[in-house]
């Protein structure tokens, strides 16, 4: 059998075939330059395409920019569009090529034909190369007066560029005055609307810095400019007419006659084809209305209509858009939608993003008398495959019931849903009956018969397993086997991964007792016991106030942990009525899309305290003497996440019994403060750390099995002597990667918040004069950063007498006078010692 043909394969116009393909390039562009042969336009085109072509895959054809510049030089406009495409491309990566095209593309410009004015004018205004804005200025000047609208369009667009380029420039030539003069004159209704456009960009910009630009602006919003383009909005299309209706949303009508006459021109706009018109003729309507509430409430009937027309027609997306809109209007007018609910059912083929936003709506457009209708197709939706939607439906029903009177049949439903066998049912469901048992505490018998079937090892949800904890606790009493339902959870404690569901069941076991103490005392004694051997923070506080309410007095403690309940009559609104009003005035636009007013994006306040990632500059760090402060380096990209942020990881570390136990220096204050001072305080605060057994001054404490001997068990031990007072280096270094690692490495050994006084508030006005008088204290800065009223400092200090560092992060916020202070330590021994230290030496900072 003969072997196969060898296949003769053409090199694609896309790929050189070898390195001199340019080079073959460049010498058939000069031979066709000057030529006037038949066809020879034809051959320029194929070669323009492949130059094209190598140039869009990243292939250097700059070496042809003279031979390209000279084949320009043609009548072929498909010619002069490639052309100014390739000089653009290089025109901005290479100025000094860019020079040379200045005199074809200003010849272009006077040529007869407009359309290849327009392309040279605009290639012309493209280059955006500094040192070559005085050639801009000619052929845009006789752009702006060309007889071709099309020229005159691009001309508008090129002053918006030279202004971009050169402000001075721009403004020097008088170009804002021609535009204006265009926009009230000329007949072409897109260059009205580039030369509106252009001239809000760069009045918006001038206008804070000269007082005339100012005044030019308002009078873009004068009433016969206003009305000029109302009467001709038929004209323009729908870009231009949603810019116009932009600028109509800002203008002030002196009457309520101007109001209604802008109205009747507008009417007819929202029954426009384009979803983004209607909303911007709504966005108009509703702004001029709003000192009207009579004509308010009428404007919501009337664009009721269009918007739930748009909702039904067109992509998912655009119904997004539009449903964003209603949804936003819904929450302020819930009423005037409630008859018009059936809108707002989802259909099967719609996206998640349009199901779970309807849902909010069926939620806010329940009333009297629609609420059987809407439960009972939002309890279809919970049978949904999509298990994110079926949640939210159990959530919509529980938010129904938590705002209606007459809640018999919502009640029930939720009931049915814990019987249902799918766990993220249950868990939705009864995080649900808990908020609903707080503001309907009647139902308390009919709820607890259902949940007391359900066992705990079945819910894996944290919220479910804190919502079922929180309702054995709370009844107790009408549960026959909540004490030891309660009992087997603190058995497998060291099994619970959920901070939050080891708090309710804290508390829930403590409720118990109160009610039920024989069988719940054991339970007790072993919560309040791994509670305080906890590594989380919260836990362990909670536990240990507990337990010190405990020793107080029992009577108070019962007071305090299970007084008489009030039903909750309103639940909290997550969104501010400020924020809402915000997002209002931003309609049509993506503040509604997104349920955030504008600010929050752009203003650095709002993007956190000590976000410092985009503008690394405002965070400093260094290695300072002891006496004066060394300019600080950049952070490091390696360095970000230790002096950015503090990570969770660190606040809930288990601590090892090596000699850095867990220990909370801060309790002999507010909460030791409830019980009597004895020894017995310092074995509670840190309960793994060995030593001779504590004295107690009550029977009590032995109570529930603790393990802490009574008063007759040891005569009280001698106090220890003091320990001799901290010394630090005065002239202590640490370099940052050391400071790094030490900071992910150790546990926090004291958090707490100190108050600075006002003479510090005053001084503080910048990191710096805080840092030289920590500096007097040996107390050396490793970073800082941040801007009133929020500072965010590291410090570092190192024994005398040894190599034993401190750290902190210290966050200060002048407008409440509070500083945040976070030490961790090589010795924890030491700690309170320093932080004593530290505590004084920032009291003293700003005192005479």
């Amino acid at each position: 059998m003969a072997p196969p043909a060898p296949s003769h394969r053409t090199s694609s116009p896309s790929q050189p075939s070898g390195k001199s393909e340019v080079s073959d390039l460049k010498s058939q562009l000069r031979q066709l330059a000057g030529s006037r042969a038949p066809g020879v336009e034809d051959s320029k085109r194929e070669l323009f395409k492949k130059v094209i072509s190598y140039m869009t895959i990243g292939i250097d054809v700059s070496s042809l920019f003279g031979e390209m510049v000279m084949c320009s030089a043609t009548s072929d406009i498909v010619l002069k569009k490639m052309c100014y495409l390739y000089v653009g491309n290089y025109a901005k990566v290479n100025p000094d090529l860019a020079l040379l095209t200045i005199n074809f593309l200003q010849r272009d410009c006077k040529d007869d034909d407009p359309m290849i004015r327009g392309l040279a004018l605009r290639s012309l205004c493209s280059l955006r190369v500094a040192n070559l804005v005085e050639y801009l200025v000619g052929p845009l000047g006789s752009g702006l007066k060309d007889s071709n609208s099309y020229v005159r369009m691009v001309a508008v667009t090129g002053v918006l560029k030279l202004y971009r380029i050169s402000a001075s420039t721009c403004t020097d030539a008088d170009f804002p005055a021609t535009l204006k003069h265009l926009m009230l004159n000329d007949r072409d209704t897109q260059v009205v609307a580039n030369c509106l456009s252009a001239l809000q960009e760069i009045l918006t910009s001038e206008a804070s810095s000269l007082e005339e630009a100012s005044r030019e602006r308002e009078a873009l919003l004068s009433k016969p400019v206003v009305y000029y383009l109302l009467n001709r909005i038929k004209e323009f299309n729908e870009w231009a007419q949603c810019l116009i209706l932009e600028l109509v949303s800002k203008y002030v009508p002196s009457d309520s006659n101007e109001i209604f006459d802008i109205m009747n021109l507008l009417e007819d706009r929202l029954q426009h084809a384009n979803g983004a018109v209607v909303l911007a003729t709504t966005k108009v309507f509703l702004h001029l209305t709003l000192s009207m509430t009579d004509v308010h409430q009428q404007v919501y009937e009337r664009i009721k209509a269009p918007l739930l027309t748009l909702v039904s027609s067109g992509s998912p997306e655009q119904s997004y858009a539009v449903l964003s809109h209603l949804h936003l209007l819904v929450m302020r007018a819930p009423f005037v939608f409630s008859a018009d609910y059936k809108y707002f059912y989802c259909q099967y083929n719609e996206p998640s993003y349009v199901k779970k936003l309807k849902l909010e709506m069926l939620t806010a457009v329940a009333n009297e008398s629609n609420t059987y209708e809407i439960v009972t197709e939002l309890c279809e939706y919970v049978a949904n495959v999509d298990i994110p939607i079926a949640r939210e439906s159990i959530r919509a029903v529980g938010k129904i019931a938590l705002q209606q009177y007459d809640v018999n049949a919502i009640v029930d439903r939720l009931l049915q849903f814990l019987e249902m066998e799918k766990d993220y049912v249950t868990a939705e469901a009864l995080v649900l009956v808990k908020d609903l048992l707080r503001k309907y505490p009647q139902w308390s018998h009919d709820c607890i018969a259902v949940v007391g079937s359900i066992s705990s090892k079945n819910i894996q949800e944290p919220k479910a397993k804190a919502a079922l904890i929180w309702m054995l606790g709370e009844y107790s009493q009408d549960m026959q086997d909540a004490p030891y339902i309660l009992e087997s959870l603190v058995e497998n404690w060291d099994d619970e991964p959920s901070a939050e569901v080891r708090l309710h069941l804290l508390t829930a076991v403590m409720k118990c007792f109160f009610k039920r103490p024989p069988e719940t005392q054991k339970a007790l004694g072993a919560a309040l016991a791994v509670g305080l051997a906890d590594f989380h923070q919260d836990v362990h506080d909670r536990a240990l106030f507990y337990y010190r309410l405990l020793q107080y007095n029992v009577s108070v403690a019962e007071r305090v942990v299970n007084p008489p309940k009030q039903a909750v009559s309103v639940f909290a609104d997550t969104q501010s009525s400020e924020v809402k009003d915000r997002i209002f005035d931003e309609f049509n636009s993506l503040s509604v899309i997104y349920q955030k007013p504008s600010y929050m994006f752009t203003d650095k306040e709002h993007r956190g305290p000590f976000e410092f990632s985009d503008e690394l500059g405002n965070l400093s760090i260094g290695v300072e003497s002891a006496d004066t402060v060394v300019p600080a380096q950049q952070v490091e990209a390696n360095d970000k996440d230790l002096l950015l942020s503090t990570s969770v990881e660190e606040e809930t570390r288990v601590v090892s019994n090596n000699g850095s136990a867990y220990s909370a220096p801060s309790y002999g204050g507010s909460i030791g403060s409830l019980v009597p001072q004895a020894p017995l305080e310092s074995a509670l605060s840190n309960p793994s750390i060995p030593g001779p057994a504590p004295q107690s001054s009550s029977p009590f404490d032995d109570l529930f099995g603790l393990g802490l001997p009574t008063a007759s068990a040891s005569p009280i031990t001698p106090a220890a002597p003091s320990p001799p007072p901290l010394q630090l280096k005065s002239k202590a270094v640490l370099d940052p990667g050391t400071f790094q690692q030490k900071w992910r490495q150790l546990p926090i050994s004291i958090s707490q918040e100190i108050s600075v006084s006002p003479q510090g508030v005053a001084a503080l006005t910048s990191p710096q004069v805080l840092l030289r008088h920590m500096q007097n204290h040996s107390i050396h800065s490793i970073a800082s950063g941040g801007q009133a009223p929020n500072f965010k400092i590291f410090f570092f200090a190192q024994k005398q007498e040894e190599p034993s560092n401190f750290l902190v992060e210290c966050i200060i916020n002048t407008a409440s006078a509070k500083a945040q202070v976070k030490v961790k330590a090589d010795d924890q021994s030491s700690s309170q010692a320093f932080s004593s230290l530290f505590q004084s030496a920032l009291a003293n900072f700003g005192m005479p």
